[in-house]
């Protein structure tokens, strides 16, 4: 089968290996270039490319033109999109003869858009998914080729979840490509209404409020952590990171108190005590306890 992919991260190179392994004829992997500024912990596209001797292309140089141009010369069975940071322009989708789909990390319709591997862990979900999907113009809204559904563990961080996902994605490549290149594979119709859309998540919206519930300042803590930017609070003007800790006994002290008990550092909350267990700059908030 003739593949223009489209994609990022480790889960972007996890797929291109996937091709690799099916020996499927890779036009193109299409990907972004590495931002400086970002903390890149994983493999990327690129890498698994340049291995399996692959063009790849950076659609950072291209215009969407140029883009939709190359797939038109590209002529795919399939354009396979996987946590690509861009909608993919309709000329390119339209240049697809059998299929134009994207690999999502959420069980559809729910958790459709940006980030949604972070806002099901702010919004303390049981649980997400993978999804294979048709691509249309609007995102993540078309048809269901398949998912499957990971379980969200109690102190789950996006880390940890990140991996379930890639791991689940991987899985669920591996067992429909066969099935697309056949022109076997299932199309259920999504139904949009029965779900959500997330919008991009700022680093800005890591900041911690110590007036919510411990919970949530929890599930912020946990879906933002290393890796991600983290959550944060200010102090005397002062940037504190908040990476990892947990809910504690309730509290009676006012919102944004501080105190260290046998050396560990807790804030009180709306309604518990959240221990904070690590962080940068902890000791402008250990500062507020002896103050």
């Amino acid at each position: 089968m003739r593949v223009l992919f489209f994609g990022y991260s480790q889960a972007g190179h996890r797929a291109v290996q996937v091709l690799e392994e099916r020996g499927d004829d890779v036009a193109a992997v299409v990907t972004h270039r590495d931002d400086p500024h970002e903390n890149r912990w994983y493999k990327t596209p690129a890498e698994a490319a340049h291995r399996a001797g692959f063009p790849v292309v950076y659609s950072d140089d291209l215009s969407k033109d140029e883009i939709a141009a190359l797939a038109e010369r590209a002529a795919p069975d399939l354009v396979l999109s996987v946590f690509y940071r861009d909608l993919l322009p309709d000329r390119v989708l339209r240049a697809a003869r059998r299929a134009a789909l994207n690999l999502h990390p959420s069980f559809l319709p729910r958790y459709r858009g940006r980030a949604p591997l972070n806002w099901v862990l702010v919004h303390g979900e049981s649980e997400t998914g993978v999804t294979l999907h048709h691509m249309v113009a609007r995102a993540d809204a078309g048809d269901i080729v398949a998912q499957r559904r990971i379980p969200i563990a109690p102190r789950e961080t996006a880390l940890s979840l990140y991996y379930k996902i890639e791991e689940a994605g991987t899985a669920l490549l591996r067992e429909t490509l066969p099935l697309v290149a056949q022109g076997t594979a299932p199309r259920i119709p999504q139904d949009i209404t029965q779900g959500n859309y997330v919008g991009r998540r700022r680093p800005e919206d890591g900041r911690i409020d110590w007036s919510w519930p411990a919970r949530r300042v929890d599930c912020l803590v946990r879906a933002v952590a290393p890796p991600w930017p983290g959550a944060f609070v200010e102090v005397d003007g002062q940037k504190v990171g908040i990476h990892a800790g947990e809910p504690g006994e309730p509290a009676s002290a006012p919102a944004g108190t501080v105190r260290v008990t046998d050396g560990k550092l807790s804030v009180a909350c709306a309604d518990r005590w959240f221990r904070v267990d690590e962080g940068d700059g902890l000791e402008r908030l250990r500062a507020k306890a002896s103050s």
